[in-house]
């Protein structure tokens, strides 16, 4: 394990958050005064870590083993979703115990911060769980579910808890796969199939009814043909990662490959859609 690390001005957070919006590696930190933030990023070899300094700058350094095996990570305040979830970064078994005892009637899950991955407190991934909710309670138990872009699999664990049946997650960062494996044990969630992937090449041979994709907007325009062939007609999508200001571009891109998005939510600077993919209307079209 390799990190890359850079030190910046606070007033460059969103450019450097935009840059590395797709890595779910990407650590930013402001220090103390702040005026500055340490931008870093975990890669798994040093010829990784070496062509983000091409880009911009900056070090790189090997990361002992005791540094992410036993991370000495904070742990945040825990996320509630709805009246059905609690998303905690916490791993001790104590302290989630208690935590149960105090949200009778919500789930616990727990996605420990581990190798700088996310927990669910980015206003994408937390506009997707409510989301999720909403579909849950709107389908029979047993519907499926792709997740694209699966970060840490809070997603398809969230989807399974809610009552999903055959599911599938795929990130192209074997970090990602990894973490999500773990998460999945952790949580005591199976029927998950893991993928490392990348899904704009992939020619899927299953459809499912709800495809969540949680991706950097520039990947998310050229992934709608993909998530064309992963739902149902009729079936429900799920996409966040989406800029504001790139938003019009996704939304008509996704028009044209026969989806609708009647749910649209905007959080800062970020937007995040659920909607339908309506066969009929893109009958011919590759």
């Amino acid at each position: 394990m390799f990190e890359w690390s850079k030190l910046s001005g606070v007033k460059w957070m969103d450019a450097w958050e935009d840059r590395f919006r797709d890595n779910p590696n990407f650590v930013m930190e402001i220090l103390k005064g702040g005026k500055s933030a340490r931008i870093r990023v975990f890669c798994g070899s040093d010829k990784e870590a070496q062509s983000i300094v091409e880009q911009f700058g900056g070090s790189v350094r090997k990361v002992q083993r005791d540094e992410w095996v036993n991370p000495a990570v904070a742990v945040r305040e825990p996320l509630k979703i709805r009246d059905v979830f609690v998303v905690t970064a916490e791993a001790n078994e104590k302290k989630l115990a208690k935590m149960r005892q105090e949200n009778v009637g919500r789930e616990v899950i727990t996605i420990p911060a581990e190798m700088a991955f996310g927990t669910g407190d980015h206003a994408t991934t937390a506009t997707c769980l409510r989301l999720l909710v909403d579909i849950g309670r709107s389908r029979k138990a047993g519907w499926s579910v792709a997740d694209l872009g699966t970060g840490t699999g809070l997603l398809v664990i969230a989807a399974k808890k809610l009552g999903a049946g055959d599911a599938y997650a795929c990130d192209f960062d074997p970090f990602s796969v990894k973490a999500t494996e773990a998460n999945l044990v952790r949580n005591h969630v199976d029927g998950v199939k893991v993928e490392e992937r990348d899904v704009l090449p992939w020619k899927p041979k299953k459809k499912y009814d709800v495809v969540v994709a949680n991706l950097f907007s520039t990947i998310l325009i050229q992934a709608f043909p993909v998530i064309a062939q992963l739902v149902k007609p009729g079936g429900e999508v799920v996409i966040s990662g989406i800029l504001a200001s790139q938003a019009w571009e996704v939304f008509t891109t996704a028009a044209e490959y026969g989806f609708g998005f009647p749910t649209v939510i905007r959080k800062g600077k970020w937007v995040t859609a659920r909607g339908a993919w309506m066969a009929d209307l893109v009958e011919g079209k590759d």
